[in-house]
């Protein structure tokens, strides 16, 4: 079986540090499943000559890689600063001003949304990642407001700013975001990612959106908000509604606190598990290295108990988009998810998975269990839409899930699912005892110690039937 098969799948931001078609060859070479474009920055040439090159690498190594096209959303940034540098005093003064067009070096700073339309006196404004904190002192004007530093540092242009005490009124997706969307649509995304989610119809709305520009991409709802996640039935609801969630730790953390983001990942990733969703936990993974060749023990830890929690995916951000040791990065995520998944246990959820179609959660939930009773080398799962082998992962069983469809798009959407490898062959009865063959005799499925055959549990349904109806035990 190939040295690099994971349960728990990779995806990585590319950024500047990865911007070379040799590096992101090299990353996806060294076990990365999925590529993550950030639509907060960068060009659509840019863009494009990503997906090119994405698409290449994983051609050349014969793999489908998801890519995901991540919006914005209703961030709030400052504007340009001069010489893209500004110390802040603690007990300085600054003011945030909409209508201002250019810095010229002082405390008056230039911000991409109207804030003294939406803020009150009193609400916290946490600058550049929580590293500037600061309070609402004034309404200065139609479009400024003033805060006072409570500690010192410094900030660059474009930095974000966190508010988790304001309410923006439903503003989930500005006008960034459309004509993002609107160029998107045309090009060869797997997934959008949404943020800022407040609730969950947003992502009916979102959904409708991607319907009539005829897009199939699935959708990832980015939960960071206070709105979000201080309610379990609120919560629930968004990940129905959604097809993957997005742990995102980084502006959760300044939201709502950072002590209580562990809680959250683990409700997220129970939730996600019980509903068949695929959970993806971000921000700062490997975050130390940015600027180290080797990760810190905390974020091996960090990466261990996701995988050990049943997370599909575990992402990098600044890593591989900014750092000095992009690959470095992915080599040592890899190593970890690889030791984790052969010497852990994942941790059972409170009841069995209810997926798209209790159909195919019974037949998914009987195959994994006969797979375990027969010590079968894989499975394998016949899917047009997807839904089979979605269902199938949401077991998490100890097997690689080889999935086998017709349809491109839903090879690259299945890399992101736990455990899953997607292949793409044209549609016969067979083609899924077809693939394992194809397997075997290229060695990437081989038979245990003492058998001379490969067993293999086939889970699938007729062509004329829209569903899944069959499990086969084949010996090859």
């Amino acid at each position: 079986m190939s040295e690099i098969f994971k349960r728990t799948k990779t995806l990585a931001t590319i950024g500047p540090a990865t911007d070379s078609e040799e590096m992101i060859d090299k990353l996806i070479g060294a076990g990365l499943d999925n590529c993550r474009l950030n639509f907060s920055h960068g060009s659509y040439e840019k863009m494009d000559e990503f997906i090119g090159w994405i698409r290449k690498a994983a051609k050349k190594h014969g793999r489908h890689v998801a890519i995901v096209q991540d919006l914005q959303g209703p961030k709030i940034r400052l504007g340009q600063i001069k010489d893209n540098y500004l110390e802040i005093n603690a007990g300085d003064d600054i003011i945030l001003d909409y209508a201002l067009k250019e810095h010229d070096g002082g405390l008056t700073l230039p911000v991409q949304y109207n804030l003294a339309a939406k803020v009150k006196v009193g609400d916290p404004v946490y600058i550049f990642d929580g590293k500037i904190r600061t309070h609402v002192q004034e309404i200065v004007s139609d479009t400024a407001i003033r805060l006072t530093a409570e500690n010192k540092g410094f900030v660059n242009s474009n930095k974000g700013l966190n508010l988790p005490d304001t309410d923006f009124g439903g503003d989930i997706f500005p006008e960034k975001d459309i004509r993002d969307l609107d160029w998107g649509v045309t090009r060869d995304f797997d997934y959008v990612a949404i943020s800022f989610i407040q609730k969950a119809e947003d992502i009916i709305t979102f959904r409708k959106m991607l319907e009539e520009r005829g897009s199939n991409a699935k959708i990832i709802a980015k939960i960071e908000t206070k709105n979000a996640v201080m309610d379990d039935q609120h919560l629930e609801e968004i990940v129905k509604a959604t097809d993957a969630i997005m742990v995102a730790r980084g502006d959760m953390g300044y939201e709502v606190g950072a002590e209580i983001v562990p809680i959250v990942q683990r409700k997220l990733i129970r939730m996600c598990r019980e509903h068949a969703k695929i959970c993806i936990v971000a921000t700062q993974t490997m975050g130390t290295m940015v600027d180290n060749p080797m990760p810190t023990r905390a974020e091996v830890s960090d990466v261990a108990n996701a995988v050990i929690q049943g997370a599909d995916v575990v992402m990098t951000s600044e890593e591989t988009a900014m750092g000095k040791y992009p690959l470095e990065t992915i080599q040592e995520m890899v190593k970890v998810i690889k030791y984790v998944q052969d010497h852990a246990e994942t941790t059972e959820i409170p009841q069995a998975p209810q997926g798209e179609n209790p159909d195919y959660d019974a037949i998914a939930e009987s195959a994994a269990k006969l797979a375990e009773q027969l010590g079968a080398d894989t499975i394998i799962c016949q899917t047009a839409s997807g839904a089979t082998a979605r269902a199938m992962a949401a077991q998490r069983p100890h097997l690689p899930i080889y999935s086998v469809t017709p349809d491109t798009r839903v090879a690259n959407q299945l890399s992101l699912v736990y455990a899953n490898r997607a292949y793409v062959r044209d549609y016969s009865p067979e083609f899924g005892l077809e693939l394992a063959k194809e397997l075997k005799e290229s060695g990437e499925l081989a038979p245990k110690e003492g058998r001379d055959y490969v067993e293999v549990v086939l889970v699938s349904g007729d062509k004329d039937i829209i569903g899944t109806d069959t499990i086969k035990i084949r010996r090859i």
